[in-house]
């Protein structure tokens, strides 16, 4: 896998299905945004969001996303969708996202979302619970000050 990839410590590996194809033959914009959902909630399965979200009614909500397309994916291939946390503030963090195509071995996108801490109870943002920011330090293998 390219080296790009190594800054990543979350993964989502998918194959590439047909049907994410649009007329042009290539990967459909949106799918790349899906790509991206599915790697954040690996992320988020590995921060133990779902469990937090259950016992305390505090999660995470998306707030914006973004994406660069570099080169275009086609059926059939793999994809590797890699994600990072590159900035934490008290009450969001931003995500980076890669997707690497096996059969270009290469970089077909990049990306980014702004994710932002929500109390589901008050349906509102609110700051970042110690155990939350603790897991992404984890994850990330980094100390937020």
């Amino acid at each position: 896998m390219n080296d790009a990839m190594k800054k990543f410590p979350i993964i989502y590996e998918t194959p590439v299905a047909w049907g994410e194809m649009d007329a042009l033959g290539h990967v459909n914009n949106i799918i790349y945004f899906r790509y991206f959902e599915c790697a954040r909630a690996k992320y988020f399965d590995a921060m133990g969001v779902w469990d937090y979200i259950k016992s305390h009614g505090i999660g995470m909500i998306l707030h914006s996303t973004a994406c660069r397309f570099r080169k275009p994916i086609s059926y059939p291939d793999k994809v590797s969708v890699g994600t990072r946390t590159t900035e934490v503030a008290e009450d969001r963090f931003v995500m980076e996202y890669a997707v690497y195509s096996h059969t270009m071995q290469a970089i077909a996108a990049e990306g980014s979302g702004i994710i932002v801490v929500y109390d589901y109870n008050k349906n509102q943002k609110c700051p970042m619970p110690k155990e939350l920011k603790e897991a992404i330090e984890r994850i990330e293998n980094i100390t937020i000050p």
